[in-house]
């Protein structure tokens, strides 16, 4: 199980997921969509079928078998990971590197496997939104897959929209 946000699918995204496929104990890797119900917002402006799309277009070409969930959010830490396994079926540890999500698997009883990170700074949705919205190089941040999804949805416009809504909403 691999769970994330993929606000764009990124090359730190595509590591983690090369990891899990690389591992002998992995037949079929379940990726959870987070966040589904958002779009449209600074912190998610791609929707959950974008998202899908990102991935699927990037992941073209992985041997095993994976199968992606879109993953509300509850809100709720006690309940979130029972929340997780209802959506996507049993699972038997997960692969992340995020603080909050490796605590909550951990306290419910599943193995939690990290791998290192892949040039953190730069490959983090939060940078490459940024990027996008003050015209910075971004592109090489991306699988094909994810640019090809972006070019086609106009991303790139959606997100300087939104970053421009935000300063204005901030304005005096």
């Amino acid at each position: 199980m691999i769970v994330g946000r993929f606000q764009p699918f990124h090359f730190g995204h595509l590591k983690l997921i090369a990891a899990a496929v690389l591992a002998d104990d992995v037949e079929r890797i379940k990726i959870g969509i987070g966040s589904a119900q958002f779009k449209n917002t600074k912190e998610n402006p791609f929707s959950a079928e974008e998202r899908r799309e990102m991935i699927e277009n990037s992941l073209g070409k992985i041997s095993k078998k994976y199968e992606l969930f879109e993953i509300p959010d509850i809100n709720d830490n006690e309940h979130w990971v029972s929340h997780v396994s209802e959506i996507t079926g049993k699972f038997d540890f997960v692969y992340t590197n995020g603080e909050l999500e490796m605590r909550l698997f951990k306290k419910a009883g599943y193995e939690v496997r990290t791998t290192e990170f892949f040039q953190r700074k730069d490959y983090c949705g939060i940078e490459i939104r940024r990027r996008i919205s003050e015209g910075e190089e971004w592109k090489h941040l991306v699988p094909d897959g994810t640019f090809n999804v972006l070019e086609k949805i106009k991303g790139d416009e959606r997100i300087v929209k939104i970053f421009l809504r935000e300063v204005k909403r901030f304005t005096c």
